[in-house]
This record gives C-alpha cells, sequence and structure tokens, in this order.
C-alpha cells in the first residue's frame, strides 16, 4: 500500500505586507474650515438642537447649565474628525450609551437638524464632507446602542409542534 502525504501550505504574512483596511483619512483641507469656523458651526448645530422639542429636553437633562464645556468638546471633537488634528480624546461611544432617554430615530432627528446648518453656514463642498462624517457618526453609534446579537452559545429558542 502506497502512503501519501498531503502537504499543508499555510499564508505567513510577511513583515513588509501591506496594512489591511481602509487608509486612513486626511485632514479636509478647505481655506474656510478651521477651529474658529468648526466652532461656529457647532454652536449653531446646538442651539438649533436645545430648541428642537424631542433632543433638547434630552440635551438639557444630560447638560442642564454647562453648555460651554460641551460646546468646547464637541468643537475639539469635530475638529479630530475633519482636521485630524487629534484634539478630541473621550469616548463617544460610552458617553451615549448612558443616555437611557435615547430611541433610535433620536440620530435621524439629529442628522436633519445637522444637514440643515451644514446647508445654511458651508459652501456645497465643505458641507458634503461634514454631512458624510457626521452619518458615519451617527451609524456607529445606533449600532453601539442598539444592535445586539444573540448571546453566543445560547441556542435560539425553538417550538415544537406550537409549544415553547
Amino acid at each position: 500500500m502506497v502512503s501519501r502525504k498531503l502537504l499543508y501550505v499555510t499564508a505567513m504574512p510577511s513583515h513588509s505586507a501591506q496594512r489591511l483596511g481602509p487608509k486612513p483619512e486626511a485632514p479636509f483641507d478647505h481655506p474656510d474650515v478651521n477651529r474658529a469656523f468648526i466652532g461656529t458651526l457647532v454652536r449653531e448645530f446646538y442651539r438649533r438642537v436645545r430648541a428642537d422639542e424631542r433632543l433638547g429636553p434630552i440635551f438639557a437633562e444630560v447638560i442642564g447649565d454647562h453648555w460651554e464645556p460641551h460646546l468646547e468638546k464637541m468643537t475639539d471633537f469635530w475638529c479630530a474628525v475633519i482636521l485630524k488634528n487629534g484634539a478630541y480624546s473621550g469616548r463617544p461611544v460610552p458617553a451615549h450609551q448612558k443616555l437611557g432617554q435615547v430611541r433610535e430615530e433620536d440620530f435621524d432627528i439629529w442628522l436633519a437638524i445637522f444637514r440643515r446648518t451644514t446647508t445654511d453656514l458651508c459652501k456645497p463642498e465643505v458641507a458634503a464632507v461634514f454631512v458624510e462624517r457626521a452619518e458615519r457618526i451617527a451609524q456607529s453609534l445606533k449600532l453601539a446602542m442598539f444592535f445586539r446579537l444573540p448571546a453566543a452559545g445560547i441556542p435560539q429558542r425553538e417550538t415544537f409542534n406550537g409549544q415553547s
């Protein structure tokens, strides 16, 4: 009887292999966009949020009279998102996860207000960048806050003959 040996070849990544995944975003370079502009945009956006009948009370409950520190933090956040300047070092997902009164559809309201604000204050090419990033941020927060997979190793409840 002839014995056959199987040869298994595994691909080992080389140290010179390219990084997988998307390339890091470059800073958005536009003559109108700097920290002062982003601060103006943030302040106008949150002025509108505070006036919204659904979002206003949520923010009032959480922020109270401490709007200035929040506006500065959000300016840092958007500077980091748009200018890639490292100004923000917070953790937005845990900050939003603790907001029990937020519903998934609130992100649609948030995005609508953001779109109107950028349309009113930005040139179209600038608004497009801000809105695209806001949509990705909203999607990430919605997934973190509302999407749940079934627990691993726990079978789904099955029914047999109409009984569970």
